[in-house]
């Protein structure tokens, strides 16, 4: 479970969402066949087993395009479902339901499978300290909703974009002339409130970190069990350690038992099935 982030952060792209589906010329479906004053009852079902995850973006887009729809929701972000379960009722104008249904359910029902597939992976980690998290690998404009998924399915946010680490990869390494370069950099001109993350390939690189010093956490990239098992103890605790690349769902496990700190995995958002919700009167 996590608090909800403010309104006023999600209603700009909701807007966008509902106006790219509306167009030039608003629900003509609707328009023509739903009578004005018309009202009716809707209520937001699961179709299938996951956890629950865009309800407060969904309940935001009924009530954008019209305040007076009366939005209670049911199951709490962050929760299980079940298949037939109710996740949401709306009442109000009918015209108004549906104008806004497939904005709401295109959010809800991609969150939701990112939380889903999340909490399967957290669930790998039982018995380790080890914690899941996401990439940048978002679809773009998207980052802040399937970043507030991955929390619901009991995951963690690594950085949300550019400007808020520094995380030193293999294409800084080349272009600045080595871990020497890139570190006696990042001390000589890094804000004292900014951590650094570096990327290694390799022990030796590992080896050199260590020795130069300078960052927080070290991301060991595309490691076997029994190298970063190695890491793991060569850093004894000096960084926080995150294995990442081609971390996917039936390695989790072992990978949470070499000792990491962290796993990292862009599938939790570039690679997800969305949950199957419905909107049904």
């Amino acid at each position: 479970m996590t608090a909800p982030l403010p309104d006023l952060i999600l209603e700009p792209m909701i807007r966008a969402a509902l106006a790219e589906d509306l167009g030039h010329n608003g629900d003509i479906t609707t328009r023509v066949v739903i009578p004005e004053g018309l009202t009716y009852s809707a209520r937001l079902n699961s179709r299938e087993t996951g956890i629950v995850s865009g309800m407060q973006v969904a309940a935001l887009a009924f009530r954008v395009f019209d305040p007076a729809l009366k939005v209670t929701t049911v199951a709490q972000d962050g929760t299980a479902c079940a298949p037939g379960q109710t996740l949401m009722t709306i009442q109000g104008r009918a015209a108004s339901i549906l104008a806004a249904e497939r904005v709401a359910l295109n959010f809800a029902g991609r969150m939701a499978g990112i939380a889903s597939m999340t909490a399967q992976f957290v669930a790998e980690t039982k018995g380790t300290a080890c914690r899941i998290t996401c990439t940048r690998k978002t679809t773009p404009g998207l980052r802040l909703f399937e970043k507030q998924a991955v929390l619901h399915g009991g995951g963690s946010n690594h950085r949300f974009g550019l400007s808020d680490a520094i995380l030193i990869k293999d294409n800084h390494i080349a272009a600045a002339g080595g871990i020497k370069e890139v570190l006696s950099a990042t001390k000589a001109n890094a804000s004292h409130m900014m951590r650094v993350e570096i990327e290694v390939d390799t022990l030796d690189q590992l080896d050199q970190v260590l020795t130069i010093g300078g960052a927080d956490v070290v991301l060991l990239d595309n490691m076997d069990n029994g190298t970063l098992i190695e890491a793991v103890k060569r850093v004894n605790g000096k960084m926080v350690t995150e294995a990442s690349g081609n971390m996917t769902l039936p390695r989790i496990a072992e990978v949470a038992a070499t000792g990491v700190d962290f796993i990292s995995s862009g599938a939790l958002t570039h690679s997800v099935k969305t949950l199957d919700l419905g909107l049904d009167f």
